[in-house]
């Protein structure tokens, strides 16, 4: 299977790159852990929130493609794997 990752997806991944970048900077400024803990619970939710929709998309292509395919069963078991793998 070919992948093609919309730009939407991307752009959100820069977004997380960014927070880290964030991250990093409180780290470097001797910010107070309990934010520092939260920018990083911020950058969790927005990196599950992008498997997420990476996986979804995947499930939705797969579906597209289901019909007569032997091997579409493994596939899907393959990226519900993927998903639970990422909690």
């Amino acid at each position: 299977m070919d992948y093609n990752y919309p730009d939407e997806m991307k752009t959100r991944l820069r977004r997380i790159e960014g927070q880290v970048r964030g991250v990093l900077r409180m780290m470097e400024e001797g910010q107070p852990c309990k934010e520092v803990v939260a920018q990083l619970s911020a950058v969790r939710n927005a990196s599950d929130k992008a498997i997420a929709q990476i996986v979804a998309e995947n499930l939705r292509i797969l579906a597209e493609q289901a019909e007569g395919n032997q091997n579409t069963e493994k596939m899907v078991k393959e990226a519900i794997a993927l998903l639970v793998k990422s909690h």
